[in-house]
Formats: C-alpha cells, sequence, structure tokens
C-alpha cells in the first residue's frame, strides 16, 4: 500500500516534470515572448500568466520565469502581480484535467502505450519533434501515476475512515490546511498534493470539508519555490515572489471564509439532484477561490504593488539592480538584463557630461567609482553568459553589449582623466563643438527613454561625423597657424585636446547606443573600431 502510494505520487510528478519540459522546449522563445508582449495591462497580464501556466502545466515554471523578467527589467513589477495571480489560476487545470478525465474514465492502463510511444519517438527524433515526444510520455505517466495512487488509495480506505482526520471544527480545519500545506513543500508542487487530495476523495477516504481543507493548504504551499528562488535574488524578485506569497495566503483566507458556505451549498444541491458531483467539485473549488481573489486584488493592484514595494525596500547598488544570478539559466533574458543595465550605466554617464558641460561641475569621485564598478560587475555577469553556436543572433547580441561595454568605458575614462570641460568656456573654436556635443548628449538622453530609436541613433551618427570632421579640420588649420606664429603653441594645443574630447564624448555615445539598440545588425563593426583607434592614436 505505501509502496503503491510513493511510486503513484513519484510517477505523477515524473510525469508533470516531463510533460512540463517537454513543451517549454518546444514552444522554445515563444512562451517567454507571448508572456512580455501581452501583458501591458493587470487584466491582459492576469490572463497572460493563466495561459501559459496551462500550456506549461506548471505554475512554479511560470513564476520563475516572471521573477526572471523582473528582475532583467523585462516586466514591471505591477505587471508580474497579473501573471503570477493568472499562474495561481492556470495552475488549477491539472485538478479539472484528474478529475474529469483521470478519474471519470480510468484511462491508466490506457496511458501505457502514450509513455511507449512517446518514449520511442524520443529516441529516433531530435530537437523539437523530441521535445512534443517528450510531453506525450509524460502526458501518459501522469494518468499511470494517478491510476496507481488510485489503487494505493483504495487500499488504505480498507482500513481508514476519514474520521481519523480532524472533522467538523475550526481546528480541524486549520489542521488539515497545514497538512496541505507541508504535503506540498515536501513534493515541491502544488499538482501532486491536489493529485493526491483527489485521489483520496474519489476514493472515499476523506469528505468534502476535508478534500477543500487541503486544496487550500496546496494552493499556499505552492508559494514555497518562490520563496527559495528569492535566496541571494534582486530587490525586484523578491517583491515579485512576495507578491505571489501574499496572494495565495490572500487567496487562501478567502477560500478559508468560504468553505464552511461552500460545502453546505455542495450537500445542498447534490440533496436537490440526487447524485454526486464527485472529485470535479474540488477542482471548481480551487479555481473559484482563486479567481475570487484575484477579481479582489486587480482592481488595486497599484496599491497592492506600492505595499510591496514599501515592505520590500530597494538594497545594494542601483545601477546593477538587473543582475540576478539566477537569470544565467535563461541566456535571453541574462542578456537583455546586461542590456538593460548599460542603458541604466549610459544615462548616469550622459547626465554627469552634461552637468559638466553646462556649469562646469567638477567630477564626484563616488558617482564615477560607482558608475566604474557596474561596468566592472557587468563585465563579470556577461562572462557568465554562453549560447550555443548554433544561435548566432543571440552571440551577434552578446558581441553588441562587449561593445558597448568598451564605449562606455571609454566615456567614462573621457569624462574623468582627459581633459576638464571648464577649459572649452574660453576657446571660441571649441563653442560649436561644444553646442554639438550637447545636442548629442540630449539626443542620447532622450533614445534610451524609449529604447534607442532608429531616427535617434542616425542623427547621434550624423552630429559625430560632423564633430570628426571639425576635429580634422581645426586640427589642421591650428597646427599651420601654430607654425606661422599668429597662434601660441601651448593655446593651439589646448584647443587640439579640447577638439580631441568632445569629438571622443561624441564618438563613444553614439556607438554605445547603436550597440544597445535591439535592431542593428554589425556588419562592418571591425572597421568602425579599427578607423577609430588609428584616428585618436595617432593626434
Amino acid at each position: 500500500m505505501v509502496s503503491q502510494l510513493l511510486g503513484g505520487i513519484g510517477l505523477f510528478l515524473l510525469g508533470v516534470f516531463l510533460l512540463s519540459d517537454g513543451l517549454k522546449t518546444a514552444a522554445g522563445d515563444t512562451l517567454r515572448r507571448i508572456l512580455v508582449r501581452f501583458t501591458g495591462r493587470p487584466s491582459t497580464a492576469f490572463v497572460s500568466g493563466a495561459g501559459i501556466t496551462v500550456l506549461a502545466q506548471s505554475s512554479s515554471a511560470t513564476t520563475l520565469a516572471t521573477i526572471g523578467f523582473v528582475s532583467a527589467g523585462v516586466l514591471t513589477f505591477s505587471q508580474a502581480i497579473g501573471i503570477v495571480m493568472g499562474a495561481s489560476l492556470g495552475t488549477t487545470s491539472t485538478g479539472w484535467l484528474i478529475s474529469l478525465v483521470g478519474m471519470k474514465f480510468g484511462i491508466g492502463k490506457l496511458a501505457f502505450p502514450l509513455v511507449g510511444l512517446g518514449a520511442l519517438a524520443r529516441l529516433v527524433s531530435h530537437g523539437r519533434n523530441a521535445a512534443i515526444a517528450l510531453a506525450v510520455a509524460g502526458f501518459g505517466l501522469m494518468f499511470v501515476g494517478i491510476d496507481i495512487l488510485q489503487s494505493g488509495m483504495v487500499s488504505l480506505s480498507e482500513s481508514f475512515s476519514p474520521n481519523s482526520l480532524p472533522h467538523g471544527t475550526l481546528t480541524g480545519r486549520v489542521l488539515l490546511v497545514g497538512i496541505g500545506i507541508v504535503l506540498t513543500v515536501i513534493t515541491q508542487s502544488s499538482a501532486a498534493a491536489v493529485a493526491t487530495t483527489l485521489a483520496a476523495f474519489h476514493t472515499g477516504m476523506i469528505d468534502l470539508e476535508q478534500g477543500t481543507s487541503l486544496i487550500i493548504g496546496a494552493s499556499i504551499g505552492t508559494t514555497s519555490t518562490s520563496a527559495l528562488a528569492t535566496i541571494g535574488a534582486t530587490t525586484p524578485a523578491k517583491r515579485t515572489a512576495m507578491a505571489h506569497i501574499l496572494f495565495s495566503v490572500a487567496a487562501g483566507v478567502v477560500a478559508f471564509v468560504i468553505l464552511p458556505i461552500f460545502v453546505w451549498s455542495v450537500k445542498q444541491a447534490e440533496q436537490s439532484l440526487g447524485s454526486q458531483f464527485g472529485a470535479v467539485i474540488l477542482a471548481a473549488f480551487h479555481s473559484g477561490f482563486t479567481l475570487l481573489a484575484a477579481l479582489l486584488v486587480l482592481p488595486g493592484v497599484k496599491h497592492f504593488s506600492a505595499f510591496i514595494e514599501r515592505l520590500v525596500p530597494e538594497r545594494g547598488p542601483a545601477l546593477t539592480r538587473h543582475l540576478d544570478a539566477s537569470l544565467i539559466e535563461i541566456p535571453e533574458v541574462a542578456i537583455e538584463a546586461v542590456r538593460r543595465t548599460l542603458m541604466d550605466v549610459s544615462a548616469e554617464v550622459l547626465n554627469e557630461i552634461d552637468r559638466r558641460l553646462r556649469g562646469s561641475i567638477p567630477v564626484i569621485p563616488d558617482r564615477t567609482d560607482a558608475v566604474l564598478a557596474a561596468l566592472k560587475e557587468t563585465r563579470r555577469f556577461l562572462g557568465l553568459i554562453s549560447f550555443p553556436a548554433s544561435r548566432p543572433r543571440q552571440l551577434n547580441t552578446r558581441i553588441s553589449m562587449i561593445h558597448a561595454l568598451d564605449h562606455l568605458n571609454q566615456l567614462v575614462v573621457v569624462m574623468k582623466n582627459n581633459f576638464e570641460p571648464s577649459l572649452l568656456n574660453g576657446e571660441q573654436r571649441l563653442q560649436e563643438p561644444k553646442r554639438t556635443v550637447l545636442e548629442m548628449v540630449e539626443t542620447a538622453a532622450a533614445s534610451l527613454r524609449r529604447q534607442a530609436p532608429a531616427p535617434e541613433r542616425d542623427k547621434l551618427q550624423r552630429l559625430s561625423l560632423v564633430l570628426a570632421e571639425r576635429r580634422r579640420t581645426e586640427r589642421a588649420a591650428l597646427l599651420e597657424e601654430s607654425a606661422h606664429g599668429t597662434v601660441e603653441p601651448g593655446h593651439a594645443l589646448h584647443t587640439l585636446d579640447g577638439l580631441r574630447w568632445v569629438d571622443a564624448v561624441g564618438y563613444h555615445t553614439w556607438r554605445a547606443l547603436h550597440h544597445l539598440s535591439t535592431d542593428t545588425i554589425e556588419a562592418d563593426e571591425g572597421n568602425v573600431i579599427e578607423r577609430d583607434q588609428e584616428e585618436f592614436a595617432n593626434d
């Protein structure tokens, strides 16, 4: 009996894992793109979270992916709240599948061919077809596990009575909720706890009140996965996990309050109809109280998110807040975290350059040191991300991030060491280049706010070329004037330093923004960098 129960739970869990992994692999980046694209409002985020969880058959996968997206800055915290609430509703689909198919028709034996065919197809296929075969085998294995679990419950029910469990009292219901939580934490799957509860209810081992109490516990216990994912994670990840935990607890409280009314209503309906609803009523209860809680929270999601932000304040360096170590497992999201980090660093550097050009404000060591530290941490994080050679687009993105890092580092060096911008004020030849580089800084800052659109990138390129041409022209003129004695050599060298400074700022600003855009292809990047090194070295 014990071996049947453990084996049934184990096979069911294995089936869920295979099904979930197979579907996620077959879908590739599609699920992630959907998650990012259809989350503009809390309501659409809620629907997207529910839909993806139904497809992936894993609320933990959806929640963990959402935590990663928030850490990377791809999703806002308010969007994440809608998604995790949707994931909580989507995970109830497993209960419907088990109660409507697994127990109504007893398809455990019929599922054996699915397991065999799926495993064989996995051996002879590759890529997406292999992932689909794995999902098919997992689907069959789920019902094999349910069938074995039911057999174990039948054996257990012969020597076990529902009266052995707490019943009919507030204390008893609380204890059963606790048992549901513990069972979910141990198995790290609310689906396993729900499946066990449904099997026990189907065989008459527990009654409706006991089953609903265990379901509430399973709903709350599934948040343990989110809690574990936040160990050592960033503040956005911790906030998302906290939102998941608080929502699940709130849904559990709502369910606990309405439980006596629900049980009484179901008994009255069964007496009137003269038939039993069966295990499907537990699945309906699970979906019902989760949806009710979501409808209560969604209208005030902004207040809910503000409360969590106060509860979990921002800590650590702001510039590297997107670099969450857990993202390394999802290279596409990790590289996006790097991109957004570099965009934040760019905004900080441009703001500092603008302040110095306009007000002759001296460099603030702490601020530039913070920028350099952020660039160093980003380099370290980027070094941990790896893509297979079969994914050239991702490899090109990684190369672009390395280029952007280099140009931003050069910007900081130029800003910190090479020239004092206040010296620009007294030289007439430098006034026009100064206005040009200020225009570039303003354009670049606006471009960052709008995710680097093409027209602004083109403007940056044009202005950078203007600065480069002026540097070359003025350099030749100054050297000639100095040779003829019309300009004092020291003054000429000072002016050349200023021209070189504004040209370097303009050039590295343009190239950094170019590489941080999402729609550029670096066909001639090697030549650009080579010309840059040669020109600045010769001067």
